[in-house]
């Protein structure tokens, strides 16, 4: 089988937890990671879980130092996928050295960026989760958890696009839901309060309500209260203008006949007398209009009364809905209206709507069906494969079982349950993994579906940080195997106390503390084949190097390549 592209080609660390500046260049296939305990192999997760867009801890930083950097370069030419992401988020595309950058700084700020653009943390967890998965001891607390076994069936089925149509669906199944839910309340709101809406309504259409109608009949009303004195006054104008005596209308015209006179001896009287003529002829025209105005007005009770009860309504109204105009109330009795046509609507739309509830659930359960199906499939594949693979890991009478059930109504994740049942031992009944597996069979467990999940998937990267907790000797050594063999179509770097997977390794790195300066600071080498052999015979022999510890570290990496 050919080798993949490297994914992650590059990491390198600054100022981070024990470490002032530190370069790794990874390869393809196994790469494996030893040291003391607590020499900082861990550190290395620890960056790249940032890298991830885990949350950072000011913590972390180097002492004496104000601000980390944590860099790596991957190489994501082999999955034209991810093409998407980039366009997506407006990013510069590089294939073949593509870099995610975290920055934190002590006070607390913390910056991201990818290919040198800063992003939010969501967008470089979304990238990086793509990139790299990370098995670490507390993963296989998940396999006990019924989501995740849930998962782990979904990956084997390969049944991401039938998932995300299942989704879809049920997202349009609830949102239908709500709606005729919340119609039917509101229905029966209205209906409830659909005579009094229907009392209002006829009120306000009695009213006969016109625009501008209210503006118009107060100022009718102001002249009726005001009739006398408007009479009044209008008479004594008139007097002023056309009085015997005194009259100005009068007075203008004998003035003009003065003036009309004097044209024969002085012609520029002329001017003199046009303007006469025309204030004359206005305020004779004006007198004429304010004595047909007098006539008009009369002393007309059953008008005002009439106006009175009319604006009387007006008010009434008004203050009943709380509103300033006619117009308002026009509006308001237009609403009504449109709520009394919604209301007598509802049967009709609440059945349209059941009618789409009823389809849409059909999908559901349909689609919900066929994702069952390939969950069965995926179970009886996982029950095979996982058994041959890890029965071989010190668990010779391995039994595991994928157990599916029905659920009542199905859900975000479909229409089944998922519990993985397992036993160890032989003539011991299955039982779910939470009540029965040991630490050490969850390791092995977890490695087996991993392993699994990297033939089916081809996932880019991976890496384990001492999963291989509990086992040793020839479980170790089958471990490391089956690692080995991952490495053949995806990167894996696995941290490791065993000789027997250390010896698996295509690439070994050799992490240290140096005590050589002011301060302790973590260290990490990659060994040259030399090395490795020393490397391994410290492991296998402890403290004291002996010939033959060196012998079978030569033997367990010649059993290895």
């Amino acid at each position: 089988m050919s080798k993949i592209l490297t994914m992650l080609k590059s990491l390198s660390i600054q100022n981070y937890a024990l470490i002032s500046s530190l370069e790794m260049d990874f390869t393809n296939g196994l790469s494996v990671i030893t040291g003391e305990t607590g020499a900082g192999k861990s550190i290395v997760i620890g960056a790249l879980s940032l890298i991830l867009g885990q949350r950072a801890d000011a913590k972390s930083i180097k002492q004496g130092t104000e601000k980390c950097i944590i860099e790596a370069v991957f190489d994501i030419a082999s999955y034209d996928e991810l093409q998407s992401f980039f366009s997506e988020q407006e990013l510069s595309y590089d294939p073949h050295n593509c870099i995610l950058r975290r920055e934190i700084w002590r006070e607390g700020k913390s910056r991201a960026f990818i290919n040198d653009s800063p992003v939010g943390l969501n967008e470089l967890k979304t990238l990086g989760t793509s990139l790299i998965d990370i098995h670490s001891q507390h993963e296989n607390l998940l396999l006990v958890d019924n989501k995740f076994q849930l998962q782990v069936l979904d990956v084997l089925a390969n049944n991401q696009l039938l998932r995300t149509q299942y989704s879809t669906e049920y997202k349009n199944l609830v949102a239908i839901r709500k709606h005729l839910q919340e119609l039917q309340e509101k229905a029966k709101a209205s209906t409830d309060e659909q005579e009094y809406l229907r009392f209002q309504h006829q009120q306000l259409a009695d009213a006969q309500l016109k625009p501008n109608e209210q503006a118009d009949l107060e100022n009718e009303q102001e002249t009726l209260t005001h009739l006398e004195e408007i009479k009044t006054g209008l008479f004594d104008i008139e007097n002023h203008l056309s009085g015997d005596t005194h009259g100005v209308v009068v007075a203008l015209k004998e003035a003009l006949n003065t003036c009309q006179a004097l044209e024969k001896v002085y012609p520029s009287a002329q001017a003199a007398t046009e303007r006469l003529q025309t204030a004359y002829l206005d305020l004779k025209d004006l007198q004429t209009s304010l004595n047909s105005e007098q006539e008009k007005l009369e002393l007309n009770p059953e008008r005002l009364k009439l106006v009175n009860d009319r604006l009387d309504l007006f008010y009434s109204l008004q203050q009943k809905h709380k509103v300033q105009t006619v117009e308002a109330l026009i509006e308001l009795r237009d609403k009504i209206a449109e709520q009394l046509e919604e209301i007598e609507n509802y049967e009709e739309v609440l059945a349209k709507l059941q009618q789409e509830l009823d389809a849409a659930q059909k999908k559901v359960r349909e689609l919900a069906a066929e994702l069952s199906a390939t969950r069965l499939r995926a179970g009886a594949y996982l029950e095979k494969q996982l058994v041959e693979k890890v029965s071989v890991l010190g668990m010779p009478y391995m039994q595991f079982a994928c157990q599916i059930d029905k659920k009542e109504t199905p859900d975000t994740s479909g229409g089944d349950t998922v519990c993985f049942l397992f036993s160890a031992n032989k003539n011991v009944a299955l039982r779910p993994v939470a009540q029965i597996a040991s630490g050490g069979e969850i390791s092995r467990l977890m490695l087996g579906i991993k392993a699994l999940i990297a033939g089916t998937t081809a996932l880019p990267s991976i890496i384990f940080d001492e999963i291989d907790s509990g086992v040793s000797g020839e479980v170790a050594d089958k471990m490391g195997q089956i690692m080995h063999r991952m490495g053949d179509v995806m990167q894996v770097i696995t941290i490791t106390h065993l000789p027997q997977i250390a010896a698996q390794g295509n690439t070994h790195y050799f992490v240290y503390k140096d005590d050589a300066k002011e301060t302790t600071e973590t260290q990490i080498h990659c060994l040259s084949p030399d090395e490795r052999i020393r490397e391994i015979a410290q492991m296998l022999s402890g403290s004291a190097l002996t010939d033959a510890a060196i012998e079978n570290a030569k033997e367990l990496l010649k059993r290895a390549n």
